[in-house]
């Protein structure tokens, strides 16, 4: 039998207290109070409530040997993004990498694929694969209802398969940026459990009264928890934190116990706190995740103090899995799947024909997923380059990955970028290619590298072409995640070099294809309007 003392964190009791946790073939056996203990903490790990594993460009066995360094045991894994290149066939293929280490991955059903009719994906998840899905001992739950409107106005499709969930058990999970009164009264009342798209504290609290769990979000792109984190003090039992989306550089650098110090630095109680990022997503979800109880799996944490909170060691399944910054989870093999048939594009097929007086332009804001809709005299594009440094205003453009299509072309305001052009396969919901560039050689460039290699993120300019290849469904890399962590910083640092001031600029232009969060994005059939959910012109008079 194995053993592990410290000064015990009894969350549900609130009280520290010297103990030895005994535990045998990964189960605690015992837990003993004992007169003295080492001067560190024992707690349960933490859980990252809503996480694309996809978005951190990292294989799930991979994000998990990065995860466990910062103390977290498991994650609610939303399958979604390689579920609209692949459909369940892809879901599969994150279940299955995932089982091949010692980490607590629980995946959701899709529950929108494709996420919208106005934009080309490269899959369908049906009502009937929902309901094979959702019958997986692995999948603990439908994952995000991005499909608000279909919700409310009891869309049949929608409605079966979150009736599906519910003969099943399996919780809900939400998506409505901005939702409030009635509408997110009957949202909730529909057997909507969650929301992690909250970006007011208005907002949270109108879903909190509802009846509906806050999870508090901050991610690469999207940071809401300097808004949402007053709401824990009186709410503690109904919030969780998540990331949603995290670049694998941000991934090496701390996960969800970056949320949990942040909150004990604003003076938040620490049984509250520990309640959200430990207890709260476990009890949702109906998670195999132990909580440092007698019986339960041996998952849990060591830390040195409950003032720097510094991860000693991450335990599951009675496994060491990291200590002191190294993970103890080996490297496996990966296996490489895709769906990537585009041909390489000229230049000139990102030529725009200027017609009319105005420009509507998407205006980015760094740290949200939400954009403005902007409108300038159509005389500042119209020149050689067709886009306007002065003004930052450059093109973008959505080049379908599935089949030979032409090129979708807008503006966009706030990349920054003063030459080159940057691109990506990662682009929300449906993984085309998405690009700004300051000139269509250079946005031709990146593009292609993404073409050649199947999948991946790009930048070019100052006379030089890089390149960090995302071969598995065009979205994620089948390599070391360390390595693919320090690949991803120095293309991310060269892009900044090409003028963004954007803190991750790869992650904000992965969502400017997003087109259920408002206002305006773009497809890879034209500038759409996330509000009104129509297509709208890019010149107009």
């Amino acid at each position: 039998m194995s053993q592990v003392s410290g000064q015990l964190i009894d969350i549900p009791n609130r009280q520290i207290y010297p103990a030895t946790v005994h535990f045998e073939q990964g189960t605690i056996e015992k837990i003993e109070k004992i007169e003295e203990a080492p001067d560190q903490y024992l707690l349960p790990g933490f859980v990252d409530a809503h996480v694309h594993v996809e978005s951190s460009m990292l294989v799930p066995s991979e994000f998990g040997r990065l995860a466990v360094v910062h103390g977290t045991v498991g994650t609610i894994s939303d399958p979604h993004e390689i579920g609209n290149v692949l459909g369940v066939e892809g879901v599969e293929y994150m279940i299955e990498n995932g089982k091949q280490i010692n980490f607590k991955f629980h995946f959701g059903a899709p529950s929108c694929v494709p996420a919208t009719t106005f934009e080309t994906a490269g899959a369908e998840i049906n009502i009937e694969d929902v309901e094979y899905l959702l019958k997986k001992t692995e999948i603990n739950y439908l994952a995000e209802m991005m499909n608000w409107p279909g919700v409310l106005f009891n869309d049949e499709t929608v409605l079966a398969k979150i009736e599906k969930a519910k003969s099943l058990g399996k919780p809900i999970d939400g998506h409505a940026p901005g939702l409030k009164g009635e509408q997110a009264k009957n949202y909730a009342t529909a057997g909507i459990s969650t929301d992690h798209e909250c970006f007011t504290i208005e907002e949270a609290q109108d879903k909190l009264d509802c009846g509906m769990k806050i999870l508090i979000r901050e991610g690469s792109a999207a940071k809401n928890f300097e808004a949402l984190i007053p709401l824990l003090d009186k709410n503690y039992e109904r919030i969780m934190f998540c990331s949603d989306d995290k670049h694998p550089d941000n991934l090496v650098e701390g996960h969800i116990n970056l949320l949990v110090k942040r909150a004990l630095t604003k003076g938040n109680d620490l049984y509250k706190v520990l309640q959200a990022a430990c207890i709260n997503p476990v009890e949702h979800y109906n998670m195999n995740i132990g909580l440092l109880k007698e019986n339960d799996p041996a998952d849990f944490i060591v830390i040195n103090n409950t003032d720097d909170f510094n991860i000693l060691q991450t335990w599951i399944n009675g496994e060491l899995v990291a200590e002191n910054g190294d993970s103890h989870i080996p490297k496996v093999e990966n296996k490489i799947i895709n769906n990537f048939e585009c041909q390489p594009k000229t230049a000139d097929q990102f030529k725009i024909a200027i017609k009319g007086s105005k420009v509507q332009v998407m205006e980015a804001l760094d740290g949200q997923l939400i954009t403005n809709l902007l409108s300038f005299e159509s005389s500042l594009v119209n020149n050689p380059n067709q886009t306007n440094t002065d003004e930052d205003i450059l093109k973008v453009t959505v080049v379908n990955r599935y089949k030979e299509a032409s090129p979708a072309i807008g503006y966009i305001k706030n990349i920054g970028l003063k030459e080159g052009a940057i691109a990506s396969s990662v682009g929300h919901d449906s993984h085309n290619i998405i690009a700004v560039g300051v000139d269509d050689e250079s946005i031709a460039k990146a593009v292609n590298l993404i073409i050649a290699a199947k999948g991946g993120v790009s930048a070019v300019g100052k006379g030089e072409e890089h390149l960090l290849e995302l071969p598995v469904a065009g979205i994620m890399s089948e390599k070391d995640g360390y390595e693919v962590a320090q690949s991803y910083s120095k293309i991310d640092a060269f892009s900044k070099t090409l003028g963004s001031p954007l803190n991750s600029p790869f992650m904000t232009l992965s969502f400017m294809a997003l087109l259920v969060i408002p206002k305006a994005k773009m497809s890879d059939l034209g500038f759409f309007d996330g509000e009104t959910f129509k297509f709208i012109a890019v010149f107009v008079d």
